[in-house]
């Protein structure tokens, strides 16, 4: 996947969207995007074609996301969207566009059907279902999508309150933003001539860091966000989202706001227009969090604090062992994507996926799950590599779906593998489900496996089994499933004290 050209056109789509006032679903429109260039070689937006979205919405979806059939209205009027906005930005021709809604008004009675048929579900899917939405592109550990707390903030002694580890941009990535920002160009004029006047200049980029540390320092006035008491509470608010590491609802930081106004009148969108003026926080769509030139300004501050601001390392730099590794201490979704694909990019589909199944061989279930994940966007160059996976009784029913999913040739799963696999997969549910019992349950019980399939998951030589299957005991709501799965737990913890 090349995930620039799809940054790009989302970026570019919600410019078109607010200049237009056009409603832009941009999260849907990056999923079409993402599984356009993963599995249809659309390298452009120009790429895409009627045919694409045929294969989009009634082939790749059903196969990959699980989504309710109901929701099928809602992707196909974000793909009619994204075509309203191929043709103003003449990506695609007046006919051509004609063409893909023609089309789109065929697709939309079809997918909710497509959706629903348990025949489209691709092996991952159907088993990945039993865990939950965010697992089956997911299987990277990530911030849960849970709305965060921003009540009250932590104490910021060192001792208390360990700062995770940042992502920063590349110095020339900083200095083009610096370049764009209006606060700056404004600091010859009041009030902010006076209210910098501390600051002692210098290069750029340390300037800027003098000047970030200054408001949330010092008494602003409400220059910053027009309310003295916002410009007061602002180094709670970015420690917050410095800590969150992802952006968060608008609607959640308008009430962080508000509280923090202590009763005083706050325009909660003139906040947050003023402070992405001032190039501190970045609104897309519902969501705010910290421009990567605050993140850069924050830690900077911090580390004159003497607090300990580690900087995370770069997986795309990294070993398949270490890319996974990384991934697996948890990455906010935007910058394991960003990761995956620059380390992608760096390497062959064929070395990638011979590097990321020898990683894989002998892991852990997560470990491998991530690997599995990631091989699954390469195209037919790395299929030598996962063909020979087929020797690996652990990657052996994976590198079948693999290459079964492809229309390539490949042996058929036996019920032992696909007892394996059904165990595998299962397996990575368990931190999930450790924090979220009811979630788990409840996605369980909509598609978990059938019961014929759990009283014989006993006899699997996995190291998750017994875990998997007392996971499943306590957590099925059919009592007579969930019975017959504490039996085979009960078996399977007997058979290995054998």
């Amino acid at each position: 996947m090349s995930i620039e050209w799809v940054n790009r056109a989302v970026d570019d789509l919600r410019a078109w969207g607010r200049a237009g006032n056009v409603e832009v679903d941009a999260d849907e429109v990056r999923l079409l995007c993402d599984y356009a260039s993963d599995y249809l070689n659309v390298n452009a937006p120009g790429d895409f074609t009627p045919e694409t979205f045929d294969e989009l919405l009634l082939s790749i979806y059903p196969r990959k996301v699980i989504a309710p059939p109901e929701s099928a209205a809602e992707t196909v009027a974000a793909a009619e969207t994204l075509v309203a906005f191929l043709r103003d930005r003449s990506e695609v021709s007046a006919e051509t566009a004609a063409a893909m809604r023609e089309r789109l008004a065929e697709i939309a009675p079809r997918m909710a059907e497509a959706l629903a048929d348990t025949a489209n579900f691709g092996m991952a899917k159907s088993l990945f279902s039993s865990i939950g939405p965010e697992s089956l592109e997911q299987s990277i550990q990530i911030p849960s999508g849970e709305v965060p707390d921003l009540g009250e903030a932590p104490c910021d002694c060192p001792g208390c309150t360990p700062l995770p580890a940042v992502r920063l941009a590349t110095p020339d990535d900083l200095a083009e933003a610096l370049a764009g920002v209006p606060l700056l160009a404004e600091l010859d004029r009041e009030p902010y001539l006076s209210l910098f006047a501390g600051v002692t200049g210098g290069e750029p980029l340390q300037r800027w860091a003098q000047i970030v540390a200054h408001l949330v320092e010092h008494d602003t006035g409400g220059a910053i966000t027009g309310s003295r008491e916002l410009d007061e509470e602002l180094y709670d608010l970015f420690d917050m989202l410095y800590r969150l590491q992802v952006r968060a609802p608008v609607s959640v930081v308008g009430d962080y706001l508000e509280e923090m106004g202590d009763g005083a009148q706050v325009s909660v969108p003139e906040a947050l227009d003023r402070l992405s003026w001032c190039g501190l926080v970045q609104v897309e769509g519902d969501t705010a969090g910290l421009t990567p030139l605050a993140v850069w300004a924050l830690r900077e501050h911090y580390l004159t604090l003497g607090l300990d601001a580690p900087q995370a390392a770069d997986l795309a730099e990294a070993d398949a062992v270490a890319l996974i590794e990384g991934l697996l201490d948890g990455v906010p979704t935007e910058l394991a994507e960003d990761d995956i694909s620059r380390w992608l990019a760096g390497r062959g589909q064929g070395t990638a996926a011979a590097e990321l199944l020898a990683a894989a061989s002998g892991a852990p279930a997560v470990a491998r799950g991530i690997a599995v994940t990631i091989v699954d966007r390469l195209g037919a160059e790395a299929e030598p590599a996962v063909r020979d996976c087929l020797e690996d009784q652990e990657l052996r029913p994976h590198a079948i779906h693999w290459l079964a999913a492809r229309g390539l040739p490949a042996p058929s799963l036996t019920q032992d593998e696909l007892l394996w696999v059904s165990v595998d997969m299962l397996a990575l549910a368990l931190p999930a489900a450790e924090a979220d019992p009811e979630m788990f349950a409840e996605n369980i019980a909509a598609s978990g496996p059938p019961a014929h399939l759990i009283e014989e998951m006993w006899r699997v030589d996995h190291p998750d089994v017994v875990e998997v299957l007392e996971l499943l005991g306590r957590s099925l709501s059919d009592g007579t499933v969930a019975k017959a799965a504490r039996k085979a737990a009960f078996k399977a913890r007997s058979r290995a004290i054998r």
